[in-house]
């Protein structure tokens, strides 16, 4: 079922976005050309709960919707980070100022596998606490929210959480909790 990539021409590069197109050999023979393919960095993601039991969501406007959006926090995982636990527990201080004591490894997940060549990395962090204000990169405004379990199930319930990389997050996060089960 593996594709041969015989040729590969990247289109355009920039900070946060690559775009390649190749040029493929099915294995009955078929060409597929052009083949599109998003270039991204692998991105980091968690479910942060402070020692008191709050999970901490964030709420942020997100342009290319057009409209705010609730999350948890994360993001990119950066060349200088020494692996994927240190990049999530970086993104969420830069983001929140919280700083976790444990983190659990959940799972993987590709926002679109068809077109995207990263993953994002999800973790469960716990026993947070407040250590600084966050050091938002430049175009961010975010707002921190401290929310229950029983708030968060409710947001989903009612569609206020939208990004489905987080409501995956959120998922898993709960199952490994045990406060859902499937």
């Amino acid at each position: 079922m593996h594709w041969k990539t015989l040729d590969s021409k990247h289109l355009f590069k920039d900070n946060w976005l690559t775009l390649r197109a190749d040029a493929c050999e099915k294995p009955d023979g078929t060409i597929i050309k052009p083949y599109y393919v998003y270039e991204f960095t692998d991105w980091v993601t968690a479910v942060p709960i402070t020692r008191e039991g709050k999970i901490v969501m964030i709420k942020q406007y997100r342009h290319a919707l057009g409209d705010i959006s609730i999350e948890i926090p994360g993001g990119c995982v950066d060349a200088s980070d020494d692996n994927l636990e240190k990049a999530c527990a970086r993104e969420l201080l830069e983001e929140t100022g919280y700083v976790f004591e444990k983190f659990t490894y959940l799972c993987k997940t590709s926002a679109n596998p068809s077109t995207n060549n990263n993953l994002m990395h999800i973790f469960l962090a716990e026993g947070g606490g407040w250590q600084n204000p966050p050091k938002l990169d430049e175009g961010e405004d975010i707002e921190t929210l401290l929310l229950s379990v029983e708030e968060v199930k409710q947001l989903i319930k009612e569609n206020k959480i939208i990004q489905s990389m987080h409501i995956t997050a959120l998922m898993y996060a709960f199952l490994k909790l045990g406060v859902i089960n499937i």
